[in-house]
């Protein structure tokens, strides 16, 4: 979801304390306001049609995308998508969609569907087709673009000497919603909330348990992935009931991914903190643009980006991304159901682990994700969505639970 404020114009002040940073952070972290606005950043894995097995090329790619095609593949000028998305690629040539806000679920949801359908027409014009799980079941990971983020990223995560961050990097494929932040007395509930919920709807919601032609044993291969790298970059902001102080100490304490350089490699040096870097550990002193950067490079369950990223879910096939962004919208469309949808997830409050290996299969998690669910169902008119949407959303909820009752019935794609 792409926002416009004042914020954005980066500085090049310096930052000598660690007070200095922990200000900005907490300007920037949480926009609050009534909550009106909802957005979606919908991205896939993509494959030659002919062929699903063999890895596409960034230079397969740059003509098939045609004028929309992102700066990574050497277009200066993108061009928006004809209802307003954005296109952008993952190092392993996911392609993802980032919606413009919208006002009402209804308007994204029109927005969105039309330009899934443009982009995937025009992809299958080159003969490329789009994923519809969280993880790619036909081929391992491999990187097909070369920037010094990207590089920096795989030799950090090759460092850690687990194939899991190169399979986050190049054959995952996520489902973000993004919800406003809310009013300040609600920020800390609506945290909370998106947190809590989050392993039911992971558990849900999860479509990757093949990657490359084999069985993860995970019902969220992709979770898996982010499980698997350092949890100081990808775990879940600790919940100390304070979101703002929370989030601060969270960044700091993330060990540097990159260090943007003019010219040469942007490897960070190995376990140093921004903390570490405010506190003298390389020779010069980190900017707030160096801050802002760094905060980009982390990758929690849930992130303040002035509202509230989602970033728990899988990819879904074809239209089914409504489901999972119809259940939160519903969810956080009052306080009192918000509060009601954090009591009954509960339990599973924390399961992270849980839920993305067993999926409904926990039972404490599948208790929790029908609860949740049936209170999201019965409240879909909350979210303005016209009738066969919602009875859509319903026979997707539905399917999903009913699967969890009957496991032999593969839906897991």
């Amino acid at each position: 979801m792409t926002t416009t404020s004042s914020d954005e114009d980066s500085t090049g002040k310096v930052l000598r304390r660690a007070s200095d940073a922990a200000e900005h952070i907490s300007g920037i972290c949480f926009k609050t306001g009534p909550p009106r606005r909802v957005g979606v950043e919908l991205e896939w894995t993509t494959h030659r049609a002919d062929l699903p097995t063999a890895h596409l090329r960034a230079a397969a790619l740059r003509p098939a995308l045609g004028p929309h095609a992102p700066a990574v593949l050497g277009n200066p000028d993108p061009v928006p998508l004809p209802s307003g998305g954005t296109v952008t690629l993952e190092p392993g040539g996911q392609v993802e969609i980032s919606s413009a806000p919208a006002d009402s679920l209804t308007s994204l949801h029109s927005a969105v569907t039309a330009d899934q359908a443009y982009l995937a027409d025009l992809l299958a014009r080159s003969g490329i087709g789009l994923g519809e799980c969280g993880l790619d079941p036909h081929r391992p990971p491999v990187r097909i673009l070369d920037t010094p983020r990207y590089a920096a990223m795989q030799h950090a995560f090759d460092r850690e000497g687990t194939v899991s961050g190169r399979t986050m990097m190049c054959s995952t494929a996520g489902l973000q919603v993004c919800l406003d932040a809310g009013t300040p007395a609600r920020v800390p509930a609506r945290w909370a909330a998106a947190h809590d919920v989050g392993p039911p709807l992971l558990a849900l919601f999860a479509t990757s348990r093949i990657h490359a032609g084999l069985d993860t044993g995970w019902a969220s291969g992709r979770m898996a992935t982010w499980l698997g790298i350092d949890q100081r970059r990808s775990g879940p902001v600790p919940d100390g009931g304070d979101p703002f102080g929370s989030w601060i100490r969270y960044v700091l304490a993330a060990p540097l991914l990159c260090l943007r350089r003019t010219h040469g490699r942007w490897e960070a040096p190995e376990g140093v903190t921004f903390a570490d870097w405010i506190g003298g550990a390389l020779p010069d002193p980190p900017t707030v643009d160096d801050l802002e950067y760094h905060i980009s490079t982390l990758f929690p369950p849930v992130r303040p980006r002035g509202y509230l990223e989602v970033r728990y879910l899988d990819a879904q096939p074809g239209p089914e991304w409504i489901a999972p962004v119809a259940v939160l919208s519903a969810l956080f469309a009052d306080d009192a159901l918000t509060d009601t949808a954090r009591d009954l997830a509960a339990p599973a409050a924390g399961r992270w682990q849980a839920a993305a290996r067993d999926g409904l299969a926990d039972p404490v998690v599948a208790a929790c994700a029908a609860d949740v669910a049936d209170l999201a169902c019965r409240h879909l008119d909350r979210t303005g969505l016209p009738r066969p949407v919602r009875d859509q959303v319903g026979d997707i909820v539905g399917r999903r639970l009913d699967h969890a009752r009957a496991p032999s019935e593969d839906l897991i794609r």
